[in-house]
């Protein structure tokens, strides 16, 4: 079961004009024990994209900055891709940070997120 802390995330998400949710479209599910990120990120590639985890919080980050060519001798009518930065955070708890899979085909990015076994910390107490 998906920690209720991403379905949390995602109902704010809903009272923000979030137009990086719009952007950075995503689906998440839990299979054999990790946690699978689907999230299509159209136009960057793999040098334009950051991904951190910190604490069980993944946070992807994308930043594509304007080419620069001074021998551009072109008249733009309209120009809306100069520069675009975008980023989305997700909190899955208690992950293996460090056993994190990150791919990007085709301006699609794949993360595998394995778990943490939970440890069972319960313990009874004998009267005596």
């Amino acid at each position: 079961m998906l920690p209720s802390r991403i379905f949390f995330d995602s109902f704010l998400d809903d009272f923000e004009d979030n137009k990086f949710k719009k952007m950075m479209k995503c689906d998440i599910y839990e299979k054999d024990g990790n946690y699978n990120v689907i999230m299509d990120i159209p136009g960057f590639s793999k040098e334009d994209i950051n991904i951190e985890c910190d604490n069980g919080i993944i946070k992807i980050s994308c930043e594509k900055k304007e080419e620069n060519n001074e021998e551009d001798d072109k008249k733009y009518l309209r120009r809306e891709r100069r520069y675009e930065k975008c980023e989305r955070s997700f909190n899955f708890g208690d992950i293996k940070e460090d056993e994190i899979e990150a791919e990007l085909v085709d301006g699609t990015l794949t993360l595998i997120i394995p778990k943490r076994e939970k440890v069972d910390t319960r313990k009874n107490i004998e009267i005596k």
